[in-house]
């Protein structure tokens, strides 16, 4: 139905198009936001360069790693260093405030309205800045989740108490707000005791992390329970919809991108918003319905707000 030789760049001036995002925020009847991971990398999540360095300096010193993606597909020599990765990475990307306040931004901009929230990221960002959690579908899993290695065990299990073992385990101090740091010294383990690597409380077996990559991905209860109210708020939602799209891009446009075009060329009454650095786009069928903002996320979320 879309083709992307045919989608419409972001147009008109930086101002004119926050304007129009205010009054369409202003007028809608309900709001339903789309977020990939550009709505993180805006909030300072970064998975490379100076954020990675500080606290994955000696992965990167002895297996040659760069950033954060790569390193959860590494094949590492044992489960004791492979479960010490995955414990900074689900530590520092889903256990402490993001550096920059942009999901505190969006919220205050979506409150009082009747809001949804779609989202291919698993770093929980949401639920810490307050959003209502019956309001969010979280398709891609999260990072604060397990599941076992077998897919017919269909369910998850909450791995906060295990992380936080894990990073004291390896030598992270807590600063005095109660957040893991690397020590002074920098003396740190990469692996973590063989007592603590994670099982499954079913069977005994081994966990993996409850993200999705291929067919074992555990959809359980409370996943499907999601996906119904979401369901159900496209159902029984008419009339001034907007659909706020942040961040995401071309990777998987089929979760939120092409649905929410879709659903715009359904609705003659819906709006279609867009704001994402490089890739604010829309097709010309519903051009004149939407608002493209090719800007950085943190700067327009906070330019709504004046």
């Amino acid at each position: 139905m879309f083709s992307r030789t045919k989608i419409t760049k972001s147009t008109g001036g930086y101002s004119d198009n926050v304007q129009k995002l205010k009054k369409a925020l202003d007028e809608c009847a309900a709001v339903v936001i789309g977020a990939g991971a550009g709505l993180s990398t805006a909030a300072g999540l970064t998975y490379s360069g100076e954020r990675f360095d500080r606290v994955f300096f000696d992965f990167k010193e002895r297996f040659g790693i760069t950033d954060m993606y790569s390193g959860g597909f590494y094949p590492f020599p044992d489960d004791e260093t492979r479960w010490a990765w995955w414990a900074r990475h689900i530590y520092f990307n889903r256990c402490i405030p993001t550096p920059k306040p942009v999901y505190e931004n969006l919220l205050s901009l979506v409150r009082e309205k009747d809001y949804f929230v779609l989202t291919t990221n698993v770093d929980h960002c949401f639920q810490r800045a307050g959003f209502d959690k019956k309001r969010l579908f979280y398709t891609q899993g999260d990072y604060g989740l397990f599941q076992s290695v077998d897919p017919s065990i269909n369910k998850t299990f909450d791995n906060e108490e295990w992380v936080m073992q894990a990073m004291a385990a390896q030598g992270f101090v807590r600063d005095v707000n109660g957040v893991f740091t690397v020590p002074a010294d920098r003396k740190i383990a990469m692996r973590i005791p063989t007592e603590l690597i994670p099982t499954c409380p079913e069977d005994g077996g081994a966990v993996t992390m409850n993200l999705r990559s291929d067919d074992s991905f555990v959809e359980d209860d409370g996943w499907h329970a999601a996906a119904q109210r979401y369901e159900n708020f496209l159902r029984t939602r008419t009339g001034k919809v907007l659909f706020l799209e942040l961040g995401v891009g071309f990777n998987t446009p089929v979760i939120i991108k092409y649905p929410f075009w879709k659903l715009t060329v359904q609705n003659p009454q819906a709006t279609y918003a867009c704001v994402n650095y490089g890739e604010a786009d829309c097709p010309p069928q519903i051009k004149n319905r939407s608002v493209c903002i090719n800007a950085d996320i943190d700067t327009v979320l906070r330019d709504l707000q004046i």
